[in-house]
């Protein structure tokens, strides 16, 4: 069983900065692929950000550029760099991790982000 824990989130105006981390509980995080998602009112929950176990990145069109993912394989964490974020990231940001070479799919529960003015 793996456990995510997001935190970071809150309320920045647009133009601003916030950094999302993620705490994953287990013993071979290097082996896992982890994400960030995000589901905004009305839509649904889609990925905004990758990062594979060899630091491979991915990134949604709309954060390209504004976003970095990045993991820490001795602290267990990974987190999400937003800058000049826009009132269109708001939603609500969940951390994913897949353990390489399975079809598990572990959730956090998620961490709230509003950009408004």
């Amino acid at each position: 069983q793996v456990q995510l824990v997001e935190s970071g989130g809150g309320w920045v105006q647009p133009g601003g900065s916030l950094r999302l981390s993620c705490a994953t509980s287990g013993s071979i995080f290097r082996r896992y692929t982890m994400a960030w998602y995000r589901h905004s009112p009305g839509k649904q929950r889609d990925m905004v950000a990758q990062i594979t176990t060899s630091r491979s990145t991915s990134y949604a069109d709309s954060v390209k550029g504004r976003f970095r993912i990045t993991r820490d394989n001795a602290k267990n964490t990974v987190d999400l760099q937003m800058n000049n974020l826009i009132p269109e990231d708001t939603g609500v940001y969940y951390c994913n991790a897949i353990p390489l070479g399975t079809s598990m799919n572990y959730w956090g529960r998620g961490t709230q982000v509003t950009v408004s003015s």
